[in-house]
């Protein structure tokens, strides 16, 4: 179900219209009663046969409903960027409505009040106080009226009076673009609406449902969308919840500093309780409530922000809300991690005589906030599940991540330091000296004067490189081989210490292990940058702030970026470590050092040598990745194929000739990209449906630099097409497919040398039309519910819906 809306950045999700369109309905019919005369209301009469057929019981929303609201409409109504806030994940969402406010808004002055659904409000009244209309019926007695009064129903209607065409391209009359305007109208103004655009029915841009699906939404609404009952916790997840509350509520000063710690990291975590149902979600709040009562929640905007005088205590509150992948960060709790937590945590001797302010100033800064406790203790915390930490900044608050990801490259591999080393940043002494330095821009919360702030900062960072220059200078040289200690290799089993981070211009996505071919950087980060990293883009970040927090938190980023990628040119030589800098940004980067005023005398100490070839980085690489062993992933990857290990010639199953193939589509290179999506899902069908199988082809775009604000494609001065790559990852990778692709077995060479040779749209084009599942294609929503299937399949705990907001329009 999708309205029209525009998006922020000037970037929008593909099924806005339909949202505007649902809301435009709903509005247009405010005033209509069985009387009256306007052509939509006259054809609602057409669907009284279907009233005249609903089961006396409630629809089970369940079974029947709620797949197909997943399937059909939460597609593009899911997070935070849903079109017009109409969230139609539950019936929460439903029942909240649809308003005209933005949340993503880079253009704002003053910030705006948040509206997170299951927080911000509770009730309908609560929402209407901030200015939500509604959707469904909200005063009608009878089932006729129920569909008059519902937008939703109206939308539907004008779908089905008004179908889109079934073959090519859709007409020029459907705005599938991002950057469109956005258009929220109330039910008053629906039927204006409708007669002007009567091709934006829901789903908007999309084929039509069933008759299955219309016939059960349409009666499910006339019965006037009841409610489902409220779900209940597994006996697993029931019992988990009893001990987890008791830890966190200890009330001995140690474990209140440890629990706030831990709130602050996991606040917008799903958090799965081992043993519990695949599909069993909770979050970790503050509630006014102790355990054993309702919770009732306590509404900040940071998870540091003051949560008042009165005691509160830290409850696990049920999320029964569909699942979207692009918002599904999860984090598994047990019996295993409480044991985990108070080895960390709790065991160590260490004393907490007093708890942090909520001082702005000091509770932004876990460098003064926590200081108390062990600094390892901190950082172990972090690298146990650093994916689901650097995850939080991919998926979190930023659902539409433009702020912060144009800062990052498109493809590029993150290892860590290890704990236990001789580093600054493994000092508590180091770290509380220059905890002054290491404050973030959420400390002032919606910033309006960015340049005197910017100083500020930058002038921040300057003094904390200068420390950290210091201890560099003072780091005897060594060996390649054993510096390759200083990387973390994860205790030998945990693959969270070989990461792969993919941008896919506004929104990314993590994988564990190297994927792809070499890139051109990658990141080496330490414990302060990882925190910095989650205060600055997950717990600080407010997307209802103004420009200047937006803006002064994509400045900041510029510096947490390269400190990771000097931590990784500082095991290069001497002799090309500049030169390699420079590439990555062809001299700009040299300029943005020079307005951070930082130090550059450590690209003069030589630390690492050993060093045997003419190509250090990719020696470089080599050498983490021997250290790193079976972190790595899978020693067969299709980008990086070419030792012997890679080709069995004996294996002629459809799975070895498509990847012999894919293999081929990975070394597509150059400007022949740009007319490619950013990322497309391929299935591969067999004779037998059950086992088709899934790759993801990621456009890797190249940039001359990421240090502007519009680093992005839309300032192509910006762009560096020739060095553009193709990643190909076998299942599927990313939140927002741009387009589909299905190939039959005989199909593979002739899919393959077709695509190898496109080098212009029109080519593409045609391409799309022979393999590609268009927007219009009868097959597209049975192609989508497959992909869908197949990542739940593969990941039953991880896995959320696709969103289809960005489907292209080939």
């Amino acid at each position: 179900m999708y309205f029209h809306r525009n998006l922020f950045s000037g970037h929008t999700p593909a099924c806005i219209l339909c949202l505007v369109v649902l809301l435009a309905a709903w509005l247009g019919l405010s005033s209509c009663s069985s009387t009256s005369t306007s052509p939509l209301s006259q054809q609602v009469d057409l669907d009284y046969g279907l009233i005249a057929m609903t089961p006396g019981q409630p629809i089970p929303y369940g079974e029947r409903v709620k797949p197909i609201l997943e399937r059909r409409c939460v597609v593009c109504h899911g997070c935070v960027d849903a079109p017009c806030q109409l969230k139609l994940s539950s019936h929460e969402g439903l029942t909240r409505g649809a308003s005209k406010q933005r949340v993503y808004d880079g253009e704002r002055i003053t910030g705006t009040a948040p509206s997170r659904l299951f927080i911000d409000a509770s009730t309908t009244a609560e929402w209407r106080a901030k200015e939500f209309f509604p959707i469904l019926a909200e005063d009608a007695h009878t089932s006729e009226e129920m569909l008059r009064q519902s937008v939703m129903y109206q939308m539907l209607r004008l779908k089905q009076l008004h179908p889109q065409a079934r073959t090519g391209k859709l007409s020029d009359d459907l705005d599938t673009r991002l950057d469109r305007e956005q258009v929220c109208p109330k039910r008053e103004e629906f039927d204006s609406f409708a007669e002007k655009h009567p091709s934006w029915g829901m789903p908007y841009a999309m084929p039509n449902l069933s008759d299955a699906e219309y016939k059960t939404l349409v009666q499910w609404l006339a019965q006037g969308a009841p409610e489902p009952p409220a779900a209940q916790p597994s006996a697993a997840a029931a019992a988990q919840i009893k001990d987890w509350e008791t830890f966190f509520n200890n009330q001995t000063k140690k474990q209140q500093l440890v629990s706030r710690y831990i709130y602050e990291h996991l606040f917008q975590a799903h958090l799965h309780f081992e043993g519990s149902e695949t599909r069993e979600f909770y979050r970790l709040v503050r509630s006014s409530t102790p355990p054993g009562q309702a919770i009732v929640e306590i509404a900040t905007t940071r998870p540091f922000d003051d949560p008042g005088t009165a005691p509160f205590y830290y409850r696990l509150r049920s999320y029964d809300a569909s699942i979207v992948t692009k918002s599904h960060i999860v984090y598994e709790l047990s019996p295993q991690r409480m044991t985990r937590y108070r080895e960390l945590f709790i065991t160590p001797e260490y004393s907490v005589t007093e708890l942090p302010s909520y001082e702005p100033h000091i509770s932004s800064n876990p460098f003064m906030a926590f200081k108390p406790i062990p600094v390892k203790s901190r950082y172990r915390f972090l690298l146990d599940d650093a994916h689901f930490i650097i995850e939080g900044f991919i998926k979190g608050p930023v659902c539409r991540g433009q702020v912060a990801l144009n800062v990052i490259e498109d493809q590029f591999w993150v290892v860590f330091f290890d704990p236990d080393k001789d580093l600054s940043s493994n000092y508590p002494e180091f770290l509380d000296t220059n905890a002054k330095y290491l404050e973030l821009p959420s400390e002032k919360g919606d910033i309006l004067r960015v340049k005197k702030a910017w100083n500020e900062y930058a002038g921040h960072q300057r003094d904390y490189m200068n420390a950290r220059q210091a201890w560099f200078e003072k780091m005897p040289e060594q060996d390649i081989g054993s510096a390759m200690e200083f990387i973390w290799d994860g205790n030998g089993s945990n693959p969270n210490a070989a990461l792969t981070i993919f941008r896919h211009f506004d929104s990314a996505s993590v994988r564990n292990g190297f994927i792809g071919d070499f890139p051109e950087s990658a990141w080496v980060i330490d414990y302060p940058l990882l925190e910095r990293i989650h205060y600055l883009l997950v717990a600080g970040f407010n997307v209802y702030g103004n420009v200047g927090h937006q803006l002064m938190t994509r400045l900041y980023m510029d510096f947490l970026r390269m400190e990771g990628e000097d931590n990784f040119l500082a095991f290069l030589p001497v002799g090309p470590r500049k030169e390699i800098m420079d590439s990555w940004y062809v001299g700009i980067r040299s300029g943005m050092d020079e307005r951070i005023g930082g130090p550059m005398e450590w690209l003069d100490v030589e630390v690492v040598t050993g060093y045997k070839t003419d190509d250090p980085q990719r020696e470089l690489y080599d050498h983490i990745g021997d250290r790193l062993g079976p972190m790595t992933g899978d020693a067969y990857h299709l980008d990086r194929c070419g030792q012997t290990n890679c080709i069995d010639p004996q294996d002629n199953t459809v799975e070895a000739r498509a990847d012999s193939f894919m293999r081929e589509i990975a070394a597509i290179k150059g400007k022949r990209l740009r007319v490619f999506p950013d990322v497309a899902f391929v299935r591969i069908k067999t004779d037998k449906p059950e086992t088709d199988f899934a790759y993801s082809l990621i456009r890797d775009k190249a940039y001359l630099s990421v240090t502007s604000l519009l680093s992005d494609e839309s300032k192509r001065d910006n762009r560096d097409y020739a060095h553009d790559t193709l990643t190909v990852v076998k299942g599927l990778e990313g939140s927002y497919p741009n387009f589909f692709f299905v190939v039959e077995p005989d199909e593979l060479e002739d899919f393959t040398s077709r695509i190898i040779n496109i080098n212009t749209l029109d080519e593409y084009e045609r391409f799309a039309g022979i393999y590609g599942i268009r927007r219009t294609n009868d097959s597209f929503w049975e192609t989508a519910d497959w992909f869908q299937d197949e990542y739940a399949e593969q990941e039953p705990v991880l896995s959320g819906l696709f969103d289809l907001n960005r489907y292209a329009n080939r």
